[in-house]
């Protein structure tokens, strides 16, 4: 990918997964109260791995030139009640995170099998991937530079 950034951006998707929503958990996480699998979404989201036309979980109103993105890591979690959905990329496009979890989450309710990733990334149409998650429980966080964008600081002389 011609200009594309040499680091990389890690956002992280909690979801708070209980027949029971929780207050304490509602700014951090989005409730999905179905039982959610995330081992078979963590499976479908392998096929996200790699350079592709996002175009299928691009924002009507992104105004990135290329829907072309490197992902280096999918990574679903559980531990307890929580599922977090770690996305690691060199850039990502306007709600494409909220839009993969939309489609992760049909995953993992059984709504869609395992290779629905894979088949919408083939299609690169957003009208036939699922809904945009809300931005509760999507957080930045880690962005790495390339070496070129990091400053040094000045040495300071002693007179």
């Amino acid at each position: 990918m011609q200009g594309s950034r040499q680091g990389h951006v890690t956002y992280r998707y909690t979801l708070y997964n209980h027949a029971v929503d929780s207050p304490l958990q509602s700014r951090f996480a989005t409730w999905v109260f179905q039982p959610l699998d995330h081992l078979a979404m963590h499976a479908a989201a392998q096929a996200l791995v790699g350079e592709h036309d996002f175009s299928s979980f691009r924002a009507a109103q992104c105004q990135a030139q290329s829907p072309v993105r490197r992902l280096s890591l999918v990574n679903v979690a559980r531990d307890n009640r929580l599922v977090t959905i770690d996305i690691r990329a060199n850039a990502f496009l306007h709600h494409m995170v909220r839009n993969i979890v939309g489609s992760l989450v049909a995953v993992g309710q059984g709504v869609q099998k395992e290779d629905h990733l894979a088949d919408l990334l083939a299609i690169k149409d957003r009208r036939l991937a699922d809904r945009t998650f809300p931005a509760q429980g999507l957080c930045l966080e880690h962005v790495e530079y390339d070496q070129v964008f990091v400053c040094e600081p000045e040495s300071k002389s002693v007179d």
